[in-house]
This record gives C-alpha cells, sequence and structure tokens, in this order.
C-alpha cells in the first residue's frame, strides 16, 4: 500500500496540469460551477503527500529508535489531523467550528461519537488533538488499516482495530476494554457506537432489527432522523474499564449525506459545506450502571438526533 501511496500521489502531481483542465471543463459542461471535481482531486492530491509525509516521519522515528514513543507519534498525528483539516479548508472550502471545548480539559474521557461521513475519525482526532490538547485513542474497523500511515502510526499508540466479522464477540470487547485499562488524565479512549456511517437504509434497517429483538427499545429509538441506534456493547466496556473517567457526547451537522466519496462529490456540487461540532460533557456521577446503561445511552442519542434536526 505505501508504493500504491508514493505511485498515485506522485502521478496525480505530475499530471496535474492535465486534470485539472480536463476536470474543470467537464464540470462547466455540466453546469456544476461549483467545479466539485478538481477541488476533490486537488483535496486527493494533498491527503496522498501528507500521508506520504506521515509514513516518511513514522520510519524516521524507527531509524532513531523512537518507534515506541508515543508522545512524538501523537505529535505526529496531531500535525497530519491538522494539516488535513488545512486543506479540506483550502481545496473544498470546508468550515467547521467547534462548540463545547472547555468540556476537554483534565481527563481522562471516554467519547461516544456520531458517525456520519468518512472524515468524522479525523474531525474527532483535530478536535480533540487540536482544540483540546488530549491523547485520542481509538475503537477503529479492521479494514481502516489498509491506510498506510493509520495502519503504522494506530499500532504505535493504543487503538483497538475491531473485527467486526468475529464471531468471538467477547474476545472484541475484552480488546476494547484493554485498550482504555491505563487511560490517564490528557487521554480520550473514542468510539463510535454506530458502528457505520448512517444513511437512511442503515438507519431504517437497525431500527427495525431492534423493534423486533426489543419492541420498548424501538419505541424509544423509532423517532432518529438522523443518527442510526447506538450498539451499546462496545460502549458499554470501554466505559466500564475506566470507572474514573467522566463521558463525552460528541455530534456533528453539516457532514450528513457525506457517507461515500459520491456523496460528499454531490454536496460539494450543491452547497458550501459549514459543519460544526458540539462537544457535550457528562459527569461519571451521573450515569447509571447496569441495564440502565442502556436506557441512558438511547437518551443521548435521541437528544443529539434532536439537536442534529435543529442544525439542519
Amino acid at each position: 500500500m505505501v508504493l500504491a501511496l508514493l505511485v498515485g500521489g506522485s502521478a496525480l502531481l505530475v499530471l496535474s496540469p492535465v486534470w485539472l483542465v480536463l476536470a474543470s471543463v467537464v464540470d462547466l459542461l455540466a453546469r456544476r460551477f461549483r467545479l466539485p471535481t478538481p477541488r476533490l482531486l486537488i483535496f486527493a492530491t494533498t491527503w496522498c503527500w501528507l500521508e506520504i509525509f506521515g509514513v516518511l516521519a513514522a520510519t524516521i522515528f524507527w531509524v532513531i529508535g523512537q518507534g515506541r514513543n508515543q508522545r512524538l507519534h501523537y505529535a505526529l498525528q496531531r500535525m497530519w489531523a491538522a494539516g488535513l483539516i488545512g486543506s479540506l479548508r483550502l481545496t473544498v472550502g470546508m468550515v467547521i467550528t467547534v462548540e463545547g471545548t472547555s468540556h476537554l480539559e483534565g481527563g481522562p474521557f471516554i467519547a461516544l461519537c456520531r458517525h456520519a461521513s468518512l472524515a468524522d475519525s479525523l474531525v474527532s482526532a483535530w478536535v480533540f488533538g487540536t482544540h483540546g490538547h488530549l491523547q485520542p485513542r481509538y475503537v477503529l474497523k479492521k479494514e481502516l488499516q489498509m491506510d498506510p500511515c493509520l495502519d503504522i502510526v494506530g499500532h504505535r499508540v493504543p487503538n483497538y482495530f475491531v473485527n467486526r466479522a468475529s464471531s468471538n464477540m467477547s474476545g472484541e470487547l475484552e480488546g476494547i476494554a484493554q485498550m482504555a485499562a491505563d487511560l490517564n488524565a490528557g487521554d480520550v479512549a473514542v468510539i463510535f457506537p454506530e458502528g457505520s456511517r448512517a444513511n437512511p437504509k442503515k438507519r431504517e434497517r437497525e431500527l427495525n432489527r431492534i423493534s423486533q429483538r426489543d419492541p420498548e427499545r424501538g419505541a424509544r429509538l423509532a423517532g432518529l432522523r438522523y443518527l442510526i441506534a447506538p450498539k451499546i456493547a462496545g460502549a458499554k466496556a470501554l466505559i466500564e474499564s475506566v470507572p474514573r473517567a467522566d463521558v463525552l457526547t460528541v455530534w456533528h451537522s453539516g457532514f450528513d449525506g457525506m457517507d461515500t466519496f459520491s456523496g460528499m462529490w454531490r454536496q460539494l456540487s450543491q452547497r458550501a459545506i459549514r459543519a460544526k461540532v458540539v462537544v457535550q460533557r457528562h459527569s461519571r456521577s451521573t450515569l447509571p450502571v447496569g441495564p440502565k446503561f442502556a436506557e441512558w445511552l438511547d437518551d443521548r442519542w435521541v437528544e443529539m438526533d434532536q439537536a442534529v434536526a435543529t442544525s439542519a
């Protein structure tokens, strides 16, 4: 994958005079006057070279004997996330505001985040690292290891890559819990309880599944319009592994419909993207234990869904 990244990044850069003109002409002929295609290609080129920089930096760390230096790798992660957010602003005009950064002081924290777009991991890393000066560790799907920079750096800091197809669910939950067990002040463990990027089909399918198994819970979540019903087990395992951690809920608006590359292209064709990220903090003393936790989490998801509806 590293070789493919180098080849792809080099090709995009060398051929940029050609594809920039062609993509612009195609968009103008199709009356896409916001020029989404060249803007996305410019961002793709920037992403490739930021990835190459990240892989090169991680290699240098290993060569000089700093391959296990987590502080150094977190600094690299902050630079990578800030660079990508900056490139999104410059290339596609995306503007992101963040509310609730005062809640990010101290820690340790468990963060339960909404998942609706391809950029959610990046945006949360930027929020926690740049705005909160925290060291985030993630519960991520194993497929993301295809990203060379994320694969290398992601295994040098305490993340956990979940195998969603595993038949050993207890083993996966144990891995999630162990990832966060040594969480300290200045650390945040991040999970996306929905388990997948939200869209209407996934939302309806999950609500139908829940309603069949647990009609009471199905009725509680039936009004969701933007978020997918959260999966309880992973969030519960993470929270229970760090009894002293406060919980953050994080929702955003403005990214809806950007759960695929074609969705991003359509959104860029239609409007300037103005997104908002909101962080809310919940004292650990307010969290119920046992069966009541599922109801608490569902209530937070309903609240966030209503907040997204108001912001939409």
